[in-house]
């Protein structure tokens, strides 16, 4: 009894759930929470079953549930026959790639504006997070960019470039570093600084080292993003043998990819490209959740 006195998380405590009254609204939010975790199972529990299917199974009325036999070799074959591994390799440099630029230019940024603080640095961070505010519209005017780059006059289409670019240059993300950064104590880097360190120096020796739970969410939030980013992949590499899984999938789905694949396969495809997320967020639910919370502090 004490125990459940004590309990206080949550939205109805131990004492409000000796209430019959409660009691009852506590089963109808479970029941709720119940169904609508049936409603986003259900559609992946009925691809990885449609997958197994044969052609005939698929177009039966009235529909079958499970399929025949469980024939793994089927999956051995749809990765051959569309060479998945490409795709997922794609997949795989553009999150790097992305990554990399990520960490490096927004958590510079981030270091120059909490830190290092030059002169209009105000008006800078102003420009930065106002950035922010910009609608959609913009994806015209930085595609023309990209197929013509100012100044050199480069054509970055059909590279990862453009799109590692992007994830070098978001506000939102050099907000988040710049909030870490400033619950930095100070003593650290004028400590460095009097040993002979320079601001990247700093930067590399000091600050990543203590920015572990930054790093990590900025890791999550990166590779969410890349694993499911289709409209800049499909615009900037096109059919250069660089398409992602998201492209696949698209062309698959439009009929325009030219392998001419049956229903159950298709259904195979689309689950060999959940998997990976799948795993991803089994492993790293505890620091997704978090970082969704550490998105919102304040600086």
């Amino acid at each position: 009894m004490k125990k459940a006195y004590a309990k206080t998380n949550g939205l109805l405590n131990g004492i409000e759930l000796q209430s019959a009254k409660y009691r009852v609204i506590y089963g109808v939010m479970m029941a709720l929470l119940i169904l609508l975790s049936l409603a986003c199972l259900i559609p992946i529990l009925w691809v990885f079953l449609s997958g197994f299917k044969t052609p005939a199974e698929m177009n039966s009325i009235p529909p079958t549930l499970l399929p025949s036999e469980y024939s793994f070799e089927k999956v051995r074959e749809i990765w051959n026959k569309i060479n998945f591994f490409k795709y997922f390799k794609n997949t795989m440099l553009e999150i790097i790639g992305a990554l990399i630029f990520d960490i490096v230019l927004n958590g510079f940024a981030g270091y120059v504006l909490s830190r290092l603080r030059p002169l209009g640095s105000a008006l800078l961070e102003t420009l930065v997070f106002g950035t922010m505010l910009l609608p959609s519209v913009s994806m015209v005017p930085l595609y023309m960019t990209f197929v013509d780059m100012p100044i050199v006059h480069a054509n970055l289409t059909g590279s990862f470039l453009p799109l590692w670019l992007q994830a070098g240059c978001n506000a939102f993300n050099i907000m988040l570093f710049r909030n870490f950064f400033n619950g930095i104590p100070m003593d650290y880097l004028e400590a460095a600084r009097i040993d002979g360190c320079s601001s990247i120096g700093i930067f590399v020796k000091i600050i990543l080292p203590l920015s572990k739970p930054i790093l990590v969410v900025e890791t999550i939030f990166c590779v969410i993003n890349s694993w499911k980013n289709f409209m800049w992949p499909y615009l900037i590499l096109g059919s250069t043998g660089k398409e992602t899984i998201s492209i696949l999938l698209y062309t698959i789905s439009s009929g325009t990819s030219g392998m001419n694949l049956t229903v159950p396969e298709t259904m195979l495809v689309t689950m060999l490209s959940i998997i990976p997320p799948g795993i991803f967020y089994a492993v790293f639910s505890k620091q997704i959740m978090g970082g969704i919370n550490m998105s919102g502090i304040k600086g």
